[in-house]
């Protein structure tokens, strides 16, 4: 039985979210970009208007009915691709927002905008998986793999909603993800998707294939490390953001969830921690003064999702020494803004638009989708740390990018070097 939330009134829940948009307005930013409480604010407001469409209309079974599903003028799949665009965006959406569902506490406009999204969150998962309702997603085949894995990520950084799920639906989560074991994993980052989903099974005391889960770190670890923080996506090399979209968040989660049951990957731990960490200062260097980053590799639509790497390091308190919390917290705030103040980065109903910067149908690989975009709510893993924590109770600091381009001293950066 879930237990009974607060809830905020219509008008409530308006005046929260202008104080919000105020607080998004640059103006008010730069006169309080000292304030790290401001910062959270802003990104409360952010996370609100990404994710709120999804859960709202999912939890009254509704995102059917209500999500527009575009794609791209290049998608390979027509009719399957437009059934798992539902998944794809509450997967995706689930990833980012777990770590704060999870938290306790905050201010009471915060604590409010918790309970109502939690109160949605158990809905939502009751209905994608509920063969009855009207919202019950697709589990079988290629897509719906890769966004189980994200919703069971979402889960994993979230005990308390598991936790407050009815047994039913429960057993419903788990028949959904075992469906996907059906699927064969393409050989590239995938591997780490059917990793996922029985790290999640080990996470929470259910049987799970530990070779699924040896297969994907087995690869990655021995095969596929290509140098300087960074891995290959399979056999080949590609310079992308899929290091951050999937590779090493995942690995991260799939190895704190193994090292529980065994000592296993003990050895790997210190070698991927090195390999985490400086690929965390490459992520850093990459946002530029005004939040924009370079426009290379595929999957470019994810917009903020390209610092999943970051987000996730800040939110598991793992950034490197060289790497203050308050300088990645500018530098992601940075992003917020860039991709989500953009022109046209939203429909009028709210929806996300494909592109980066607004709308920019031609960025879109052959497998976007509405749904695919939402792989944006990555940025948000930091909001999972309390008001309290140093990357928001500290003062606004520089990132690299700002120091060298206003004549500011910075550290040299050099390779990581292993041997």
């Amino acid at each position: 039985m879930a237990p009974k939330v607060q809830k905020l009134s219509p008008k409530g829940f308006f005046l929260l979210l202008c104080v919000f948009s105020l607080l998004l307005h640059p103006a008010v930013a730069q006169k309080k970009k000292t304030n790290g409480g401001s910062d959270r604010a802003a990104w409360l407001g952010y996370m609100d208007k990404v994710a709120r469409p999804v859960l709202s209309h999912l939890a009254s079974d509704q995102l059917k009915a209500k999500m527009p599903v575009a794609l791209s003028a290049k998608i390979d799949n027509k009719a399957s691709r437009e059934k798992v665009a539902y998944l794809e965006a509450f997967g995706r959406v689930m990833s980012g927002i777990g770590p704060w569902l999870n938290l306790e506490g905050g201010s009471r406009e915060e604590v409010a905008l918790r309970d109502q999204y939690r109160a949605w969150a158990i809905k939502a998962v009751g209905n994608a998986v509920n063969p009855a309702a009207k919202d019950y997603m697709e589990w079988n085949g290629g897509q719906p793999l890769v966004d189980a894995s994200f919703l069971a990520l979402g889960l994993i950084k979230c005990p308390w909603l598991w936790e407050h799920l009815d047994p039913k639906v429960q057993e419903q989560v788990i028949t959904a993800f075992r469906a996907t074991r059906n699927t064969v994993p393409v050989y590239s980052n995938w591997i780490l998707f059917s990793g996922m989903i029985e790290a999640f099974f080990a996470n929470y005391g259910i049987a799970y294939d530990a070779v699924r889960i040896e297969y994907g770190i087995r690869e990655f670890s021995e095969h596929w490390y290509a140098g300087d923080g960074m891995y290959s996506d399979g056999m080949n090399f590609a310079l992308d953001y899929y290091n951050s979209y999937v590779i090493q968040p995942y690995m991260a989660t799939i190895l704190e969830v193994a090292g529980k049951q065994n000592n296993r990957y003990e050895k790997y731990a210190p070698t991927f921690d090195k390999i985490s960490k400086r690929y965390a200062e490459i992520q850093e260097r990459m946002v530029n003064t005004d939040g924009s980053f370079p426009v290379i590799g595929r999957s470019i639509a994810y917009r903020g999702g390209a610092f999943h790497h970051l987000a996730d390091m800040a939110c598991r308190q793992r950034l490197p020494a060289s790497l203050s919390p308050a300088q990645v917290r500018g530098a992601l705030t940075a992003v917020n803004r860039k991709t989500l103040d953009a022109p046209s980065a939203f429909t009028k109903d709210g929806w996300l638009n494909i592109g980066l910067y607004g709308y920019q149908p031609d960025a879109a690989d052959f497998y976007i989708t509405t749904g695919s975009l939402y792989l944006c709510a990555a940025i948000f893993l930091p909001l999972g740390l309390p008001e309290t924590d140093p990357f928001w109770a500290a003062p606004a600091a520089p990132w690299t990018a700002v120091k060298a381009w206003t004549g500011q001293d910075f550290p040299a950066d050099h390779a990581l070097d292993l041997h």
